[in-house]
């Protein structure tokens, strides 16, 4: 029996082996870099459009809150001080047409504060003169007022705007309003109570829902009204969701807030 035999039939095994494992090897491709790179980036935008639409909008919703609560603590205890402590907050009887303040605003201008219970506790939100990501996306503001339409208790259309999604997202839940419930409008003249009564979808271009007659910019109003737009549906500007409220009554600052989100309103000054 020779010695080589197995030496041999091992090196032949082994040479085999290099073989298949050669083959089974693909060349390094730049189609191949590529697509590893496109997954990556789509990874990496994935996470930030989450950080965008979630993380950041919460942290925005925060700030924007914070605001509208220090203003309206802010125009409390300006009335209060303006009365003294000798002279008594109003009875809670009728007050006569409403007080509207001037319909002259600067771009920006914080004018007003929206609290709508069926948006949460924390909805709270500046209404501010414009319209314009300045506004919309501010950290501060949220709402925005559009020029030329009335002010909060005119006769006409109150009429505002507001993201549905991301940067705060001030009219996220306006697809859950329902028949009757109230949207509150604070300026430092009072209190203003809406009443929600209807909604309608439009598309971008149909401007005349912000007519002081919507749809009808030919007639003469006569209704206090309010009417809140925004983005639908959720992450798209496809068309726009509009949700008309009427004026059920007015209050002045001094009488304090009504008396359904008056507790609430204490925790914004605390």
């Amino acid at each position: 029996m020779s010695d080589s035999g197995p030496g041999v039939s091992g090196e032949v095994s082994d040479d085999r082996r290099a073989r298949r494992h050669e083959r089974r090897r693909r060349p390094v491709s730049i189609v191949g870099i590529l697509g590893e790179l496109l997954l990556t980036a789509g990874a990496l935008i994935l996470l930030f459009l989450g950080w965008q639409l979630w993380w950041n909008d919460a942290i925005m919703a925060g700030q924007q809150s914070s605001a509208a609560s220090d203003l309206s603590s802010e125009w409390i205890e300006a009335d209060r001080a303006a009365r003294g402590t000798e002279t008594p907050p109003p009875e809670p009887t009728g007050y006569g047409d409403p007080v509207v303040g001037p319909a002259e605003r600067t771009h920006g201008e914080a004018f007003a504060i929206m609290y709508v219970p069926r948006f949460g506790e924390d909805s709270q939100r500046r209404v501010a003169e414009g319209t314009g990501l300045d506004v919309l996306n501010s950290n501060y503001l949220g709402v925005g007022h559009y020029p030329g339409t009335q002010m909060p208790g005119q006769v006409g259309n109150f009429a505002i705007a507001s993201h549905r999604s991301a940067y705060g997202g001030g009219m996220h839940e306006v697809e859950q309003l329902q028949l009757g419930d109230a949207i509150y409008i604070q300026t430092q003249d009072g209190w203003y109570t809406y009443r929600f009564r209807d909604f309608e979808y439009v598309v971008p271009e149909e401007v005349d829902v912000l007519a002081p007659v919507p749809h009808r910019p030919e007639l003469q109003p006569t209704d206090r009204i309010i009417t809140l737009t925004t983005c639908n549906p959720l992450y798209s500007t496809d068309e726009r969701i509009v949700a008309y409220g009427v004026l059920e009554s007015w209050q002045p600052i001094s009488a304090g807030p009504p008396a359904e989100i008056a507790p609430i309103v204490a925790t914004w000054e605390s």
